[in-house]
């Protein structure tokens, strides 16, 4: 079952996209991985929705603000 989490983060991980093309969808997980949980190879598999939505949300407004300085 889809939880509103999930759809939320998967949602803002498109908006990540948007905003950073460069980027592989996997080094846009392993990054948000490593802002919840470390530099560590198992923050990959523990990290949750719940983290990953608030480290999203976070590297989006990063990326929404380096734009907008540039511009």
């Amino acid at each position: 079952m889809m939880t509103e989490t999930r759809a939320e983060l998967l949602k803002v991980l498109g908006e990540l996209s948007q905003e950073c093309p460069e980027m592989r969808m996997g080094q846009l997980i392993a990054n948000l991985a490593t802002l919840t949980r470390g530099a560590a190879v198992e923050s990959i598999w523990d990290a949750e929705d719940e983290e990953l939505l608030t480290a999203a949300r976070r590297q989006l407004d990063v990326f929404r603000a380096r734009r907008s300085c540039v511009a």
